[in-house]
């Protein structure tokens, strides 16, 4: 939610603009969410948060921003459940890091930075808002065995 803000921010700002802005709970459009009911489950249970969306989004642009676009399967989710509430003119993505490694056909309309990695390594970001610093690092993935 902290680039979003920036950004929206940072929109208001060279445009003189009043710009929405919504959060979207994107867990239960995820393709990789397994929930078992009465079951132990074999992973652990999603994490559920809120959607604000305080405005229609009929006839808007929406613009999805995220930190790290990897797989292109969050997008998919986010798109799943914009969709859901409502039928915007269009719909555009922001990321600050494009890793590559694309499963879904996206392609993002804003990029921070393009980031080639190994599909071996993470990236992580860390923002002033959460974390104290604004920062993004590649880290090897350890491998998890189950």
């Amino acid at each position: 939610m902290p680039l979003a803000q920036r950004l929206r921010r940072r929109i208001g700002e060279l445009s003189n603009a009043e710009v929405a802005l919504g959060q979207l709970d994107i867990t239960f459009h995820r393709d990789d969410v397994h929930v078992r009911g009465g079951e132990a489950p074999r992973h652990p249970q999603p994490l559920v948060r809120s959607s604000t969306l305080d405005f229609p989004l009929e006839g808007m642009t929406v613009v999805l921003v995220d930190d790290v676009l990897y797989t292109g399967r969050t997008i998919r989710a986010a798109l799943d459940g914009v969709i859901d509430l409502g039928r915007p003119r269009a719909i555009r993505l922001a990321v600050l890091i494009d890793r590559g490694h694309r499963e879904l056909p996206f392609r993002p309309d804003y990029v921070g930075k393009n980031l080639p990695t190994a599909r071996s390594e993470r990236v992580n970001v860390r923002v002033r808002e959460l974390d104290g610093a604004d920062e993004v690092t590649i880290t090897e993935l350890e491998e998890v065995y189950v």
